[in-house]
């Protein structure tokens, strides 16, 4: 098999020329200008590369190689074309490059296959122009409601009704039938962490995605002046609010991997030196593999901050606003992956993804798999977002035989 780090750095650095920001990272969010460029490009580079090219009603792109023998039969690769403000060139990105690499290269190798092979350029994912996530993907499975971002605009007010309609896009007919041909999903992504690069391997086939369950809470005491209360007399919630990290995050440590626990925000008001705090918010993220397990110790951790803002004569609000289960990847085609990477030698491990992506939409609906490339330095979500070219070609190799696999073969 050819040495795909030249293909793909020539592709990634034409790519990445959309939207690029002046302070050296990516800005490609849905449905501007630089989204819409985005799309058009690659879809001109599909026809070029004599893919048929077609968006969806809502600004999917597909770029498609028709199957001899069972062309209703679609094997689809790809992953989103949006991007976090200022992130890096890869998140998402490099799934669409390196399916499209793939799907010409065998195109050109092997011919026309068995089974149509697809590549999707997804319109979101990343939720960071508008309070929605996997829009895209949501779409091409049939999940999607309208009325979920008919209401909703970005931080300038731009409703996302209006700026789908501006972008030359609309709802979906629901009227016309979901999509039945797509008989796989394989997508490919940096890993966002760095396990892979501690543990010096290649490839990281994913067998499961995290469950999340996500909070708002608020504590109400008393704001009082920090010189003339008395310490027993307070109704501090900085103070309760203390206990209650303390506390949940000795219990996610005590109770071990893959549980992660994460306070992210955390806002006391009136927020001056010298007013006792009596109203403070926080951000909670508490992700595991396991369904139950994820289950048991949230109830457990709601459970605790009831009693600890008793304790402390505090109300307390908990909104547990996100509750999405862990999503297990196709059983088969993991093992068909892991063969694959036995059989060619490649060093990998199975693991899970600590972090959402569109395979979690397609995975309840269509028999779904990923895998991961290393991370340097596990950054990802920023300009640094890195990864060697070199792992980044080998990944590319190892979804050309898998779609190979899947595409060429009875």
């Amino acid at each position: 098999m050819i040495d795909f780090t030249e293909r793909f750095t020539e592709m990634s650095d034409w790519l990445s020329k959309i939207g690029a920001d002046p302070t050296g990272g990516m800005t490609r969010l849905l449905y501007t200008q630089e989204w819409v460029d985005a799309q058009n490009a690659l879809k001109q580079k599909f026809i070029e590369s004599g893919f048929e090219a077609q968006f969806d009603e809502i600004g999917n792109l597909f770029g498609r190689v028709k199957g001899s023998k069972y062309p209703n039969e679609t094997i689809l690769s790809g992953s989103h074309i949006d991007t976090v403000v200022n992130g890096g060139n890869l998140d998402g990105q490099f799934g669409i490059e390196a399916a499209f690499l793939a799907i010409q290269y065998l195109k050109e190798k092997y011919g026309q296959p068995l089974r149509s092979l697809e590549v999707v350029s997804m319109a979101e994912e990343e939720g960071s122009r508008f309070p929605y996530v996997f829009w895209g993907s949501k779409n091409i499975v049939g999940i999607a409601k309208n009325s979920d971002v008919e209401n909703i605009a970005d931080s300038k007010g731009n409703k996302f009704v209006d700026a789908m309609r501006n972008a030359g896009f609309d709802f979906r007919d629901n009227t016309k039938p979901m999509r039945s041909d797509i008989k796989a999903f394989v997508e490919i992504h940096i890993e966002q962490g760095n396990v892979l690069e501690m543990e010096g391997k290649q490839i990281g086939v994913v067998d499961n995605i995290v469950g999340q369950r996500r909070y708002n809470v608020s504590l109400k005491g008393q704001s009082n002046h920090a010189g003339t209360t008395p310490m027993g007399y307070r109704k501090d919630t900085i103070y309760g609010f203390s206990q209650i990290c303390f506390e949940s995050i000795n219990k996610a440590k005590k109770m071990g991997d893959p549980l992660v626990l994460t306070f992210g925000k955390v806002e006391p008001k009136p927020g001056v030196v010298n007013v006792v705090p009596g109203y403070t918010t926080f951000t909670i993220d508490c992700r595991h593999t396991d369904k139950q397990a994820l289950v048991d110790f949230t109830t457990e951790m709601e459970a605790d901050m009831e009693r600890i803002a008793k304790e402390h004569g505090l109300i307390i609000e908990i909104d547990r606003w996100m509750d999405e289960d862990p999503i297990p990847m196709d059983k088969d085609l993991v093992a068909k992956l892991e063969n694959i990477c036995q059989r060619d030698n490649y060093n990998f491990r199975v693991m899970h993804s600590g972090a959402g992506h569109d395979s979690q939409i397609f995975a309840p609906k269509v028999p779904t798999v990923m895998f991961f490339v290393p991370s340097i330095n596990g950054v990802s979500h920023n300009p640094a977002e890195a990864t060697k070219v070199e792992d980044l070609a080998e990944g590319v190799k190892v979804l050309a035989q898998t779609l190979y696999e899947l595409a060429y073969k009875e």
